[in-house]
């Protein structure tokens, strides 16, 4: 998991990035949960148990098919981060996909053993588990099918990554299944900072508004800062535009005003105080800039359906059912 955002600590070392933030507000959390060696001709049919399932290639390359999305070819260093899909195939070919296997292959270790003959493919799978009372800011974000191609610039950093992975995951060294969940976190991350740069295919929200530079250094002021009264001339002079410019481009890129977006990433930012720390609901109000503890729990109550004592409340009950 990434560390606690620092405004709500009480002694910060240092500003934390936007994206920091919102892998830690969501709790993402990335888990490699398999591999598969195939060769030759072969297909396997799947049905992700979890919302956020992630698809990467070490070596040689196949085809990825998610619901009806066009197939995608993964070539060695390539993820894929697949997000609310139904079923997915993996194959050597995608018109062998109509026939995929769906029985749980030869496992050894790790890995399956998939198709007949030497393998020629080695592919790692997991999820991201996220925090299920917040995982909706990191699951709108992104598209069915975010491809982290390995000819981006991120490319080579992806194949260590990968090679760790297996390497840890495959060892008894000391340590190994730690060293493996950090690789694991870093795949993801890389795969994120890939899709990024991906606009066309990303969806208005944080991880699109992240990539636009122009709206960046206003948003890590709303970020640094959520407590302080942000006017939209202050946030419009940052991105050096005009405010309705400002306005226009931040609601097209990010799906909502910057006054809105700021009120929403404040009450994040509560929900997530709420779910570990045993901070006052007063104190929270006074950290995240709002004049009153009744004002606070209106705004919080708006926007999150319930107030936030009956927030934390659902929380432990929800924690304790599930230890």
């Amino acid at each position: 998991m990434f560390a606690s955002a620092g405004f709500l600590s009480e002694n910060p070392v240092m500003v934390r990035d936007p994206v920091s933030e919102v892998l830690d507000v969501v709790e993402a959390r990335c888990v490699i949960t398999g591999g598969l060696r195939a060769g030759g001709e072969w297909s396997l049919g799947s049905r992700p148990d979890a919302l956020v399932k992630i698809d990467a290639v070490v070596s040689g390359s196949c085809w990825l098919i998610a619901d009806d999305q066009a197939p995608v070819r993964l070539g060695p260093g390539d993820a894929a981060v697949l997000c609310g899909v139904d079923a997915t195939v993996l194959c050597s070919d995608p018109g062998l996909a109509r026939v995929a296997v769906r029985e749980p292959p030869q496992k050894l270790g790790l890995f399956s053993q998939v198709g007949a003959g030497e393998p020629d493919v080695v592919v790692i799978g997991g999820h991201v588990d996220l925090d299920p009372m917040s995982a909706d800011l990191f699951t709108t974000a992104l598209p069915p099918v975010l491809h982290a191609a390995a000819d981006d610039a991120e490319a080579g950093e992806m194949r260590r990554l990968l090679e760790r992975i297996v390497q840890e995951s495959e060892s008894d060294r000391a340590g190994a299944g730690f060293a493996a969940d950090q690789y694991a976190q870093l795949l993801l991350l890389e795969a994120l900072r890939a899709g990024m740069r991906q606009e066309a295919v990303v969806p208005p929200g944080w991880l699109r508004l992240l990539t636009d530079p122009r709206l960046r250094p206003a948003v890590r002021l709303m970020h640094a800062d959520p407590g302080r009264g942000w006017s939209l001339p202050e946030l419009a002079s940052a991105a050096s535009m005009s405010r309705s410019h400002f306005a226009r481009r931040f609601q097209q890129v990010s799906g909502q005003p910057p006054l809105t977006y700021l009120s929403h990433w404040r009450i994040r930012l509560a929900q997530r105080a709420l779910r570990t720390s045993d901070t006052t609901i007063a104190a929270l109000a006074e950290r995240l800039g709002y004049a009153s503890e009744s004002t606070f729990s209106h705004a919080f109550t708006r926007i999150a359906g319930m107030s936030p004592a009956r927030y934390r409340q659902n929380h432990r009950r929800a924690a304790a059912a599930h230890p």
